[in-house]
């Protein structure tokens, strides 16, 4: 592929939390990006030649750097610019918590998560039983947020950026139960997510990119 090489670029789709999480901290970071939305049906060839894993967020900086997990794509952006300190100002202590609440996020709680959203698939346990091996997760948050309005501290960081997307998508699988449970300081926490310009401002809709097209940059020119 050739390419007139300008600022990096970032194959994305929308509605996936870990797409959602990289746009997140690229965009807090002020670093700009050429932004490709896919289908995960046609997947883009030369986001395939770049990561043949086929999973999106895949960020190609330049050649010879390509960084195609999300939360490495967070670290890529905020070690370079952090304008509002989502790395804990560097306290090893704080953010060795909140890799480590990541980390948990990423592999035990997502897998429940999975099993739940998709539980028609896992016919070996029931839909409640995955939703309640969650909520060990859930409860987890719930108690930080009794001690602040953020999970690592009084305000949001990156581990409330890397972890929100799949709250939200735990929440949506059966909205109506998540409404009426007690995770009350959980609910207020997402709500005010959901709400805020960090997340309206990497969520809206583009049509699919082709080979071609002019540029879409994740913060507008």
């Amino acid at each position: 592929m050739t390419s007139k090489f300008k600022v990096p670029v970032l194959y994305s789709f929308r509605r996936c939390p870990y797409a959602m999480r990289a746009r997140i901290a690229i965009k807090q970071s002020g670093i700009n990006v050429e932004l490709r939305e896919i289908t995960l049906k046609n997947k883009p060839s030369h986001m395939l030649t770049l990561s043949p894993k086929g999973t999106v967020p895949v960020l190609w900086v330049g050649e010879g750097l390509v960084v195609d997990e999300s939360f490495d794509i967070m670290l890529w952006a905020l070690t370079q610019n952090d304008p509002n300190g989502w790395l804990l100002n560097n306290n090893e202590l704080l953010l060795n918590e909140a890799l480590a609440l990541v980390e948990m996020n990423d592999n035990e709680f997502k897998g429940h998560l999975d099993r739940y959203k998709y539980s028609v698939r896992f016919p070996e346990d029931s839909e409640e039983n995955y939703r309640a091996k969650g909520e060990t997760f859930l409860t987890l948050l719930e108690n930080k947020l009794m001690k602040h309005d953020f999970l690592m501290g009084d305000h949001f960081s990156l581990a409330d950026a890397a972890i929100a997307p799949f709250i939200r998508q735990f929440a949506h699988v059966d909205k109506a139960w998540f409404d009426q449970s007690d995770y009350g300081r959980v609910k207020v926490w997402l709500t005010n997510f959901l709400e805020s310009d960090r997340f309206t401002s990497i969520m809206k809709k583009y049509a699919p990119w082709v080979e071609g097209d002019e540029p879409t940059y994740l913060i507008s020119s």
